[in-house]
C-alpha cells in the first residue's frame, strides 16, 4: 500500500476532486498555501493500493495542468527598498508535486 500525497493549484482541486471520485479513488483534501507564491493550494492525501498507483497518477496528470501566469512579487527582489517599482514577472503554476511513500499499516475504524 502506498500513500499519494499531491498538492495542486486551488484551480484545479474540483477537476481532480470529481475525477477521483469518478475512478473510484477515496482521497482526503486539505486546504494548504504554497511559499513561493503565497497562493492557495489543495493537497490531496489518497490511500492506494500498489497495483492502482499508475491509475491514480495518471488521474492526476490528466487533471493537474502546468500554466503561465503574471505575477507581482510581494517584496524587493534585492537592493533597497526605496527604489522597489513592482512589476509583473511571468511564472509557471499549476500542474502537481506528487510524492509517493510507502504505508507500513493501515486501518479504517
Amino acid at each position: 500500500m502506498k500513500l499519494v500525497i499531491a498538492v495542486v493549484q486551488d484551480k484545479d482541486s474540483n477537476r481532480l476532486s470529481n475525477a477521483l471520485v469518478k475512478e473510484g479513488f477515496r482521497a482526503t483534501k486539505l486546504a494548504s498555501t504554497g511559499g513561493f507564491l503565497k497562493a492557495g493550494n489543495t493537497t490531496f492525501m489518497i490511500g492506494i493500493e500498489d497495483e492502482r498507483i499508475h491509475e491514480v497518477l495518471h488521474v492526476i496528470k490528466s487533471n493537474c495542468k502546468v500554466r503561465e501566469q503574471l505575477v507581482t512579487p510581494v517584496s524587493p527582489m534585492g537592493g533597497t527598498t526605496d527604489s522597489y517599482i513592482p512589476f509583473p514577472v511571468e511564472v509557471q503554476v499549476g500542474g502537481a508535486a506528487v510524492f509517493v511513500l510507502p504505508v507500513e499499516r493501515f486501518e479504517h475504524f
